[in-house]
């Protein structure tokens, strides 16, 4: 069995009611059911969530509520793994016919259902605890500045000052829009970010946080100008 939990918390404060407010004429957690969906992979699609409201919405576009999530696991603090865990021991008791849970965010509008096959093939390949999302940094994180309490600057790693920059390393960070893993991985909390994990690598342009007025607004943009609202899940 295959299982995707989609964590929808009802509090959000940057944002109000962030996982259902409308993005590109959808409520926002639409787009990552619809991608769970026509991904093929999931024998069941359960949202967790502490909101009627939520719950409501995510039937509508075919998700399951067998539960609402408890008060603490539902405050500003909690985070991921247990809810997910949670999600699991609820929805599954007998954790012998799990295969693999995919904790999808709500709040991403991007994913697409081939990126989502891809990490699993890759999880299950390469015998990995957990199989994420990631892009990388456009510019090279060894370049760094802050800004000291004098209002100066320094470099996070002077020694790269005069290194040509296609001489460094490239990183990469998390895309924040799904984390396959194994019952163990998520039962266990074990670290995502660690050498028992691997990453599906994502085009920049497929990558944006909306955790601002702002970045919703940017996101509405790029989702527009990539003419993803005319043909979703294409190619």
């Amino acid at each position: 069995m295959r299982l995707a939990i989609i964590p929808a918390r009802g509090g959000s404060k940057r944002i109000p009611r962030k996982n259902i407010k409308e993005f590109c004429g959808k409520p926002m957690i639409a787009y990552s059911i619809e991608a769970a969906k026509q991904s093929g992979l999931f024998d069941k699609i359960v949202v967790s969530t502490d909101d009627e409201e939520i719950a409501e919405i995510a039937k509508r576009y075919g998700a399951d509520i067998p539960f609402m999530r408890p008060r603490e696991l539902s405050d500003d603090h909690t985070t991921t793994i247990p809810v997910i865990a949670h999600a699991i021991r609820t929805t599954c008791p007998e954790l012998s016919q799990l295969e693999a849970i995919c904790c999808i965010y709500a709040t991403a509008p991007f994913v697409h259902p081939m990126f989502i096959k891809e990490a699993y093939e890759k999880l299950k390949r390469t015998k990995a605890s957990y199989a994420f999302s990631a892009t990388s940094f456009p510019f090279p994180i060894q370049r760094a500045i802050r800004l000291t309490k004098e209002d100066r600057v320094e470099m996070f790693s002077p020694e790269n000052f005069a290194v040509r920059s296609q001489e460094l390393e490239e990183a990469y960070h998390d895309a924040g829009q799904f984390y396959w893993g194994t019952p163990e991985a998520w039962l266990e909390a074990q670290i995502i970010f660690a050498p028992h994990s691997t990453a599906v690598l994502l085009p920049r342009h497929l990558v944006q946080d909306i955790d601002t007025p702002e970045d919703w607004i940017r996101a509405e943009f790029m989702y527009k100008a990539l003419g993803l609202h005319e043909n979703a899940y294409k190619g």
